[in-house]
C-alpha cells in the first residue's frame, strides 16, 4: 500500500530519471566523445516502491521515450517516443536486470518497459539515431531470475571460494538471471540473448536514492551490479564502465564512478573510528557487522575490481592492527576476526589486493592464528 504500482514511474519519478540518463550521458560524452550505444542498468522493486520509479524512468528516458498519464488518476496508460528533433540525441539501448522482487511486485512495469522498447524498436530512423534498431531488435532487453527464484548466485559462489575468474562469476550470473521478461514472456529461458545484450554493455549501472545505505552494508550491490560487471568482462574481454547513480538529492542527482564511491564509502565509513566505535557498542552483532562489511568489500572488488589497494591496507589496519578493536573481538565474537583475516588474505592471495605490505600480511596472519585459539579456549 505504499503506493500504486499502476502510477510508476510517477511524473516526478521520470523527472528524476531523465536527469540520471543526462548525467550519465553528460559523463560518458566527457569521457568518450560519443554516447554510449548500450547501458546496463540494475532494477529493484525496493527503490521503485521508495521513488515512485526512478529506475523506471531513466530507462525510458534513455531509450527517448516518456510515459503518457492519465489526467484522471495520474495512473500510466502507456508510452511515446519522444521526438529525435526534441531529444537532441541518439536513442540509447539498455539491458535491464531486475530482481526477483521487481518482477513480483511489478509484473505490469515489465510488460510498459517492453513497450517502450519494442516502440524504439519499430521506429523508421536510422541505425546511428536508433541504437536499439542498430543492435538487433529480436532480442528481449529485460533479464531476472527464473520464476519463483531470487539472486543472481554469486554470494553462493564467492563464499564457497570454489572460482577462479570471470568466467566462472560470468557463468553463474548468466545461469541464474537468463531469463526474459515482457509482455507474453514472463519468465522465458533466453541465456543467449542474454549474452548478446550484456556483451554490447558499455556502461553498467546502478543507482541509489538514500544515504542510508551504501554499496559496502549489503551483498545485494555486489551481486546485481558486480556480477554485471564481471559478466561483461567475461564476454569482452573488457571492462565496462561501472557506475554509480547518485539521487539522494533528487533535484541535483550525480554519477560517480564506481571505484570513486567505493573511496568514498571506505573514507566515509568503513574504516571511521565513529562507526567502528559505534559497532562495538553492539557486541556480537557489531563484531558481524565489520566481518561482513569486509565480505561485502571483497565481493564488489571480485567482481567490478574498484577496490585498491589502500583500501585494504587502512582497512587491515583499522580492523586488525588496533589493539582496542582486536580485544572487542576476543570478547565480543572471535569468529567475525578469524573471517576478516581469511577473507583479507584470500584478496591477496587471489591478487585482488596486488602489493600488500609485508606488515599487513602479518598482522593478518597472527590475526588468524589468535583469533583461532581464542575460538579453542571458548567454552
Amino acid at each position: 500500500y505504499s503506493v500504486d504500482p499502476r502510477a510508476i514511474p510517477s511524473r516526478l519519478a521520470y523527472g528524476v530519471g531523465t536527469r540520471l540518463a543526462a548525467a550519465l550521458l553528460e559523463r560518458h560524452l566527457d569521457e568518450e566523445g560519443r554516447y554510449p550505444e548500450s547501458v546496463g542498468l540494475v532494477v529493484w522493486g525496493t527503490a521503485a516502491m521508495r521513488t515512485a520509479g526512478d529506475d523506471v524512468g531513466q530507462a525510458l528516458a534513455l531509450l527517448g521515450v516518456r510515459p503518457r498519464w492519465s489526467e484522471e488518476n495520474g495512473r500510466v496508460v502507456g508510452v511515446e517516443a519522444i521526438p529525435l528533433e526534441e531529444l537532441g540525441r541518439p536513442r540509447i539501448d539498455v539491458a535491464l536486470r531486475v530482481s526477483g522482487f521487481f518482477r513480483d511486485a511489478f509484473p505490469h512495469l515489465l510488460e510498459l518497459l517492453d513497450d517502450a522498447v519494442g516502440l524504439v524498436a519499430s521506429l523508421d530512423e536510422a541505425g546511428e539515431d536508433n541504437y536499439v534498431r542498430a543492435n538487433g531488435t529480436d532480442d528481449p532487453r529485460l533479464f531476472g531470475p527464473k520464476p519463483g527464484a531470487y539472486g543472481s548466485g554469486i554470494l553462493a559462489l564467492l563464499e564457497s571460494r570454489d572460482w577462479r575468474g570471470d568466467d566462472d562469476l560470468a557463468a553463474v550470473y548468466l545461469a541464474w538471471g537468463g531469463y526474459a521478461y515482457g509482455r507474453g514472456r514472463m519468465g522465458v529461458a533466453a541465456p543467449e540473448a542474454m549474452r548478446r545484450r550484456f556483451g554490447a554493455i558499455e556502461v553498467a549501472v546502478k543507482n541509489q536514492d538514500n544515504r542510508e545505505h551504501d554499496i559496502f552494508d549489503s551483498d545485494d550491490y555486489l551481486q546485481d551490479h558486480g556480477g554485471m560487471v564481471a559478466t561483461v568482462r567475461a564476454l569482452t574481454g573488457r571492462q565496462p564502465k561501472a557506475w554509480f547513480g547518485d539521487s539522494a538529492d533528487p533535484g541535483h542527482p550525480k554519477v560517480r564512478d564506481l571505484a570513486e564511491e567505493a573511496a568514498r564509502v571506505v573514507r566515509s565509513r568503513v574504516v571511521n573510528p565513529k562507526w567502528i566505535a559505534a559497532m562495538r557498542g553492539h557486541g556480537y552483532k557489531g563484531a558481524f557487522e565489520l566481518s561482513a562489511t569486509v565480505d561485502y568489500l571483497f565481493g564488489y572488488d571480485a567482481t567490478a575490481h574498484v577496490v585498491q589497494d589502500w583500501m585494504y591496507e587502512r582497512v587491515t589496519s583499522a580492523y586488525v592492527g588496533d589493539a582496542e578493536v582486536r580485544k572487542f573481538f576476543e570478547r565480543s565474537n572471535p569468529w567475525a576476526l578469524r573471517s576478516i583475516a581469511e577473507r583479507l588474505l584470500e584478496a591477496a592471495q587471489r591478487g585482488l589486493w596486488a602489493e600488500p605490505s609485508p606488515a599487513a600480511l602479518d598482522a593478518l596472519r597472527s590475526a588468524l592464528l589468535e583469533a583461532e585459539g581464542w575460538e579453542e579456549a571458548s567454552p
